[in-house]
């Protein structure tokens, strides 16, 4: 097995990865991280030019789910002290809405706790989605598992893009969850997809998996080829079983690690520095934003974060421009 320099130095965009080199570029000794970090940045700089796409993200639906994922605040299993609602109001949904058009940023991300939907739930969210897109934003909806006619009812209203995270491997996922399998969310990714949903798929690092899953999980994201990667560091929320159990024993280095890691498997996508940002890279941020070009703004469904304008002024200050539109010429 070449060392992680040699991959560096042989690393072509027409020869993926595989999943050995993708094990010992997670291994690369934290003093001799420059040369991955420099690797990631010609990705960034040559796909996604100097501009950082911020998304806001609201809680539509929180808590009372159904399904036990050990890492969630939002979970049948949790004990955490949140708050819990069938619907967040108009005015709040809306206003958030409005607050992405005035801040030009680039997408409302919606999310919603629960595996399943009855039709007319999905067709209420359809009617919210269809007057939102009257103003023109782009919208992103993460949601539980779809009928492919739900998903179609969503298509119709304007939805443009779905969040279905993968989180971790196969091998590791029934480890974070019983009540439902990684394969049945691959394939609903594979029908979100058919239908014509762009598409946002990430995971979640710190919950006790090993550097293979992780680049296992990158693998199958890759097939996947999303237009967004959110990596999630994880945010231990007190009442969770995973925060009680394994906290996370993350360090920057090793994040960054698997941010570059994700830039080298899928150069072109929109690679999102999501949950943990304000934690894992405070002081970091230059070097954070030479390997991303998405973020969060204002919180993570359940956990706060950096506001809107205190994070388009620190993307400002340096040296990169906000913008709807991530791709770069």
């Amino acid at each position: 097995m070449p060392r992680y320099d040699e991959i560096l130095h042989g690393y072509s965009e027409e020869r993926p990865l595989t999943r050995e080199e993708a094990v010992v570029l997670l291994q690369t000794p934290d003093e001799q991280l420059g040369e991955l970090i420099k690797k990631a940045g010609e990705l960034r700089r040559k796909y996604k030019g100097n501009k950082v796409s911020v998304q806001l993200l609201t809680n539509v639906r929180s808590g009372n789910c159904s399904q036990d994922c050990t890492y969630c605040a939002q979970s049948c299993r949790s004990e955490a002290d949140i708050e819990k609602y069938r619907s967040i109001p108009d005015e709040k949904l809306y206003a958030d809405n409005s607050a992405v058009n005035e801040k030009h940023l680039a997408r409302h991300c919606i999310g919603l706790s629960g595996i399943s939907f009855t039709d007319g739930e999905i067709a209420e969210l359809a009617d919210r989605i269809q007057k939102m897109k009257k103003s023109g934003t782009h919208i992103c909806c993460s949601i539980g598992f779809l009928t492919e006619k739900q998903a179609r009812m969503l298509r119709d209203a304007g939805l443009d893009r779905i969040n279905h995270n993968l989180n971790t491997s196969r091998r590791f996922y029934p480890n974070i969850c019983s009540t439902h399998t990684c394969e049945q969310r691959i394939e609903n990714l594979r029908m979100l997809k058919r239908i014509g949903f762009e598409i946002c798929c990430g995971g979640i690092i710190g919950m006790g998996e090993s550097e293979e899953d992780v680049a296992d999980m990158l693998l199958d994201i890759r097939e996947i080829s999303p237009q967004s990667v959110p990596i999630n560091f994880l945010l231990p929320i007190k009442g969770t079983l995973l925060a009680e159990k394994n906290p996370p024993r993350l360090t920057t280095e090793y994040c960054i690690k698997v941010l570059c890691l994700a830039r080298l498997m899928l150069p072109k996508a929109d690679i999102r520095c999501a949950a943990g940002r304000e934690v894992y890279f405070a002081g970091r941020e230059k070097t954070l934003f030479g390997i991303v070009d998405s973020i969060f703004a204002a919180g993570y469904l359940t956990a706060g974060g950096q506001s809107i304008d205190d994070t388009l002024q620190l993307i400002a200050s340096l040296g990169y421009e906000a913008a709807v539109d991530s791709t770069g010429e």
